[in-house]
């Protein structure tokens, strides 16, 4: 990856009012994956994120270290950063929330159904993906079944799969609803 698409990036995440250890998450995951090396120096990310000071920069990198979302590995007598899974999921999880949904103009006429049953102890998650399947523009048509005109985004997918929640999720496409008047009405559809 070339200075001028990294620094392009940094543009773009400055511009949004994000906290350090947010961008910091994001530049390892979106790097991580693309970039020839997993991780870079804590002084290589310190020069990229030129609009934040070594001291904040150094207090967001123990935050998150601390958070069990990046971890710090030394090699060859110098300290490198790698993101987690936890840290994966993280920004997966972020993505998701932020990512627009494509409605199509065009409904193809059939209907996206949610479905879930996660456990108790992990109500957290359950009310996670509940705030989640909202703002993907579902709707609660029972309990634990949300209901859309159109899919869920690729954000939401790839969170469902990386946090394991997607072993309690059945997600249905149905070609037919008895009823579904006031659905239309809910979603503005024809």
């Amino acid at each position: 990856m070339c200075g001028r698409t990294i620094r392009a990036m940094m543009f773009i995440m400055s511009v949004r009012s994000e906290s350090i250890t947010n961008l910091i998450l994001e530049i390892l995951g979106d790097l991580g994956r693309m970039a020839p090396r997993p991780f870079d120096g804590k002084s290589g990310w310190s020069k990229r994120l030129r609009n934040f000071h070594k001291p904040q920069f150094e207090r967001a990198v123990r935050h998150l270290d601390d958070r069990g979302l990046i971890k710090i590995i030394s090699k060859n007598s110098q300290r490198f950063i790698q993101i987690t899974k936890a840290g994966q999921i993280q920004t997966l999880l972020k993505k998701a929330k932020t990512a627009k949904t494509s409605k199509n103009p065009a409904w193809d006429n059939k209907w996206r159904l949610v479905i879930f049953d996660i456990p108790e102890d992990s109500k957290a998650k359950r009310n996670l993906l509940r705030f989640l399947l909202r703002r993907q523009g579902f709707h609660k048509l029972q309990a634990s079944v949300y209901i859309n005109p159109y899919p869920l985004n690729r954000e939401a997918i790839a969170y469902l799969n990386e946090s394991g929640l997607i072993d309690y999720i059945r997600i249905l496409r149905v070609d037919e609803i008895d009823n579904d008047i006031k659905l239309k009405k809910v979603f503005s559809l024809k």
